[in-house]
């Protein structure tokens, strides 16, 4: 580490790992709310009702270069606080949206909570990535991502509970030409009320969180100067973000992976409904591809670096991902729902080696760098939509679709494993 000791790191590490469940708890909602949000609000495709991951994703575009700025003006723990209470906020959107019945007022919530964790994770990602040696980050951000799929693990057994109890009954009553136009009005009603009390718990939770930040000891940390530039960035003399041709590959080498994760976790449920399997058993499915992206965790943390490197671990999670997707294609039911939730384990070392790849030797470049990256988040805005309109719209077989969605992004982080990583500007 640069000016801690392994000791003074710890309480940091817990407090940003608390942030990282956070992040998993929110994000991984979506699986959930996909399904809730077509029935409640009686959308007509799965097209529409991805537009939830579109919302979400699409606020990391827009918002990671600002959040940058703001944690330059407000510094990292002030930073944390206000985006804590932007995503207390977001979560009170949902309130008014469901006595309502708005689609676009629960997009608008979806979108806040998306902007608060742009600002989270820009904040959040370089401090661990940074706090200890660049060989080691993908173990220490293995840990985070413990944290952050665990909490994905458990948001489908919660929310899924919640707000999709007897789904399939409520769905076949609402189609049912018997049913009349005043009993489907109180179905819908008693849907909708389902987002009461989890939305209230949870802006009460992130606002109590933010008052541990603000009264806790966790130390500011200058991201620009924990990690000067060194060797050939010294050398040349770099004076530009654009001087640096590996960060936009890793930029985009995140777009396609959030891609390929949200179609493997947020979209499984819809996936698995195309099979014929009961929206009551599939509403589970994120689970099984979080629990996969945990194991991958597990092992990242107890191999990287000792037994293999970031950039060997990236190498073989493409290729368990081309691997599993074409598996998922040529087989059915739940074989292929159980190759889709494989894609996890792929998954899992992703972020963890493309982030610290894509930020080394940015030196006081980092916080940029870092906003840069967060961007890439924004793939799982776009790609639950190509998918979308392949199989609703172009008439694509939905597991054609889904293979022809996936395959190039597993294709895409191959390369970036193998070569982009190592690209410099000759400038």
């Amino acid at each position: 580490m640069t000016n801690q000791t392994k000791s003074s790191a710890v309480s940091p590490i817990v407090v940003i790992g608390a942030l990282f469940f956070i992040f998993g708890f929110v994000t991984w909602a979506n699986s959930t709310l996909i399904p809730f949000l077509k029935l409640a609000c009686g959308l007509k495709t799965d097209f529409e009702a991805f537009l939830v991951t579109f919302a979400s994703y699409i606020a990391y575009f827009f918002l990671a270069l600002p959040s940058s700025w703001i944690l330059r003006k407000m510094g990292f723990r002030n930073g944390i606080i206000f985006g804590l209470l932007i995503l207390a906020f977001g979560s009170l959107v949902f309130i008014p949206a469901a006595n309502t019945r708005s689609f676009g007022l629960f997009l608008t919530g979806i979108f806040i909570q998306g902007a608060a964790l742009s600002l989270l994770q820009t904040a959040s990602n370089p401090y661990i990535s940074i706090i200890g040696p660049i060989e080691s980050a993908a173990k220490r951000m293995s840990i985070m991502g413990v944290c952050n799929k665990f909490a994905g693990i458990i948001v489908p057994v919660i929310m899924g509970t919640l707000f999709l109890e007897n789904a399939s009954g409520i769905e076949a009553k609402i189609h049912d030409p018997a049913t009349t136009f005043a009993e489907k009005e109180a179905l819908l009603a008693e849907v909708l009320g389902r987002v009461y009390t989890p939305y209230i718990v949870l802006a009460l939770l992130f606002t109590a969180f933010a008052l541990f930040i603000k009264f806790s000891n966790l130390p500011e940390v200058d991201l620009d100067k924990e990690e000067p530039l060194e060797g050939e960035e010294l050398k040349s003399g770099k004076t530009s973000i654009f001087q640096f041709p590996h960060l936009f590959l890793g930029a985009f080498c995140i777009f396609v992976y959030v891609a390929a994760e949200v179609m493997a976790g947020d979209i499984i449920g819809v996936y698995g409904k195309a099979l014929g399997i009961s929206a009551d058993i599939s509403k589970y499915f994120t689970t099984l591809t979080l629990t996969s992206m945990l194991v991958g965790y597990f092992i990242g943390i107890a191999t990287i670096p000792k037994y293999m490197s970031q950039q060997t671990a990236l190498k073989i999670c493409a290729i368990l991902g081309v691997v599993f997707i074409c598996a998922a294609y040529v087989t059915d039911g739940y074989t292929s729902v159980i190759f889709v939730g494989l894609l996890g384990l792929a998954n899992s070392l992703m972020w963890p080696a493309i982030f610290p790849l894509g930020i080394k030797g940015l030196g006081k470049f980092t916080k940029t760098g870092s906003a840069i990256m967060v961007m890439g988040i924004a793939g799982g805005a776009i790609w639950p939509l190509i998918y979308g309109y392949l199989k609703d719209y172009a008439g694509m077989h939905f597991q054609l679709a889904f293979f022809l969605s996936v395959l190039p992004c597993y294709l895409y982080i191959w390369f970036f494993s193998v070569y982009g990583h190592k690209i410099k500007s000759k400038a």
